[in-house]
C-alpha cells in the first residue's frame, strides 16, 4: 500500500522530490524488512521509474542499487542500457552482473562505460579479453592499470597490437607486474621508434646517428630485460628481435661483453635450431669444445668470431652466470677481448675494433656517472655531519646495528 501511494504521488512531485523518493525507496528495498508483497511493488514501481524523464530519478536508484547484491537483476540491466553516467556507476560495482553481462557492455558501450568495466575489481579473464578487443584508448588505459585484473598475455598482445602508439597505456602496461618480457621489448622498440623520430625531425641528430643511438639502446633494454626476466622470457624477446629484424650479432656480442648471456644464449638456440639444453652445455664448457661448431651452426659472420670466443672464455673463468655489473658493457670482459681482436686485420676487423671501442667508450662513461653519483652523495653527506655533528654517531650505530 505504501508503495503504491508513493507512485501515485510521483506523478506530481517535482524532478528534485522524485529522486529523493526513488532513492529512499530503493534504500528501503534493501535494509529494511519488507513483506513479500510489499517488496514485489517496490521492484516493480523501482524498474517502472528507470523510465522517468528525469536522469536525477534513475542516477539515484543507481547510487543505491549499484554495489548490492540484492539488487533485482532486471533493475540493474535496465540501469546498464541508460545514459552512460548512470550505467558507468553499476558496471563499476555491481555484483549482479554476470561475465556475459559485461562483455555484451563493453561490445556495445562507450568509452565511459568500458572505463567503468575496466575498473572493476578482480575482472576476469573473459571480460578483460573483450575489452582488449573492442575497448576505446582509455578504457584499455584503465584496464592496463588495474592490478587486479586477470589479463590473458594474448590479450595484452592485442592492446599492443590496437593502441600501441598510446603512450599512456605503454606507461600503465610497462608498470605491471606480470607483462610477457616479449611485449616489453616490443614496447620499448616502440618507444626507441619514438624517439628516433621526434630528434630526427626536429634536426637535433642526423638519421645515421639517431638510429645508432636508437639501436643500441634498444640492445641495452632487451640485454637487461632478458636478463632479468623469467626463464620464458629470453627466447620471448629474441622472437621479438628477429621478428623486428633487430637479432643482430652486435646485439648477441653486447649480451656476452654485459656478463648477461641470457640473451646470447637464448639466440644461439634459436639460429642453430639445437636443443637449449646442448646449446647451454656447449657455451659453459670451459675447453671451448664444439663452439666453433655452434657458431658456425647459427650463421654468425665468421669475422666476429674471435670475439664471441673470447668473450664466452671470459665468462666461463669467472663463472658463466655470474650477473654482470648491472650497468651495461662489463669493460673486464671487454678488455680480454679487445686484446684478442686488437692484433686482427682487414677490413672486417676494423669494423669490429670500432664497434668495441664505442663500447668501451660507453661502459667508460656509465662507470664515470656512477662514481659522480656516489662522489656527490658523500659531498652532501658530509655538509649534513657539519652542520649536525649527532647525525654521525646517530649513523654509525644504525651502521652497528645492521652489523649484527
Amino acid at each position: 500500500m505504501i508503495v503504491r501511494r508513493f507512485l501515485l504521488w510521483a506523478r506530481t512531485a517535482n524532478a528534485e522530490a522524485r529522486a529523493s523518493g526513488a532513492a529512499a525507496l530503493a534504500g528501503a528495498y534493501l535494509r529494511s524488512g519488507m513483506a513479500d508483497e510489499d517488496r514485489r511493488e517496490a521492484e516493480t514501481a523501482l524498474i517502472s521509474l528507470v523510465d522517468d524523464p528525469s536522469p536525477l530519478v534513475r542516477r539515484a536508484i543507481a547510487e543505491e542499487m549499484a554495489a548490492s547484491a540484492l539488487a533485482p537483476r532486471t533493475l540493474v540491466l535496465s540501469l546498464i542500457a541508460e545514459q552512460s553516467d548512470v550505467a558507468a556507476l553499476v558496471l563499476a560495482h555491481s555484483p549482479v552482473l554476470t561475465e556475459a553481462d559485461l562483455v555484451d557492455a563493453a561490445a556495445v558501450g562507450d568509452d565511459l562505460a568500458q572505463r567503468a568495466i575496466a575498473l572493476r575489481p578482480h575482472l576476469t579473464a573473459s571480460v578483460a579479453a573483450a575489452l582488449a578487443e573492442v575497448g576505446g584508448d582509455e578504457a584499455l588505459v584503465t584496464l592496463a592499470g588495474n592490478p587486479t585484473a586477470d589479463i590473458p598475455d594474448f590479450s595484452l598482445e592485442r592492446m599492443v597490437e590496437r593502441a600501441g602508439t598510446c603512450g599512456p597505456l605503454r606507461e600503465a602496461l610497462l608498470a605491471r607486474d606480470d607483462l610477457p618480457g616479449g611485449l616489453r621489448q616490443m614496447i620499448a622498440t616502440m618507444v626507441s621508434n619514438t624517439l628516433m623520430s621526434f630528434v630526427t625531425d626536429c634536426g637535433w641528430l642526423t638519421p645515421e646517428r639517431s638510429a645508432r643511438l636508437t639501436r643500441e639502446a634498444t640492445e641495452r633494454v632487451a640485454v637487461a630485460l632478458a636478463a632479468g626476466g623469467e626463464a620464458s622470457d629470453a627466447p620471448a624477446i629474441v622472437e621479438v628481435l628477429r621478428t623486428d629484424g633487430r637479432l643482430t650479432p652486435g646485439l648477441m656480442l653486447r649480451s656476452l661483453l654485459s656478463g648477461e648471456p641470457a640473451l646470447a644464449e637464448a639466440a644461439f638456440v634459436m639460429l642453430s635450431e639445437l636443443p637449449q639444453p646442448r646449446v647451454a652445455a656447449l657455451l659453459r664448457d670451459r675447453r671451448g669444445t664444439g663452439l666453433k661448431a655452434l657458431y658456425r651452426k647459427a650463421g654468425l659472420p665468421r669475422a666476429l668470431q674471435p670475439a664471441f670466443t673470447a668473450a664466452i672464455t671470459a665468462l666461463n673463468l669467472r663463472g658463466f652466470d655470474a650477473g654482470g655489473n648491472g650497468r651495461g658493457v662489463d669493460r673486464t670482459i671487454l678488455r680480454e677481448v679487445l686484446i684478442a681482436c686488437e692484433t686482427l686485420d682487414g677490413p672486417d676487423n676494423d669494423a669490429l675494433m670500432g664497434l668495441l671501442r664505442r663500447m668501451d667508450s660507453e661502459a667508460a662513461r656509465e662507470e664515470a656517472r656512477t662514481m659522480a653519483d656516489a662522489l656527490a652523495d658523500d659531498a652532501a653527506l658530509a655538509l649534513f655531519v657539519e652542520a649536525d655533528p649527532a647525525l654521525l654517531v646517530e649513523l654509525e650505530i644504525g651502521d652497528l646495528r645492521h652489523a649484527a
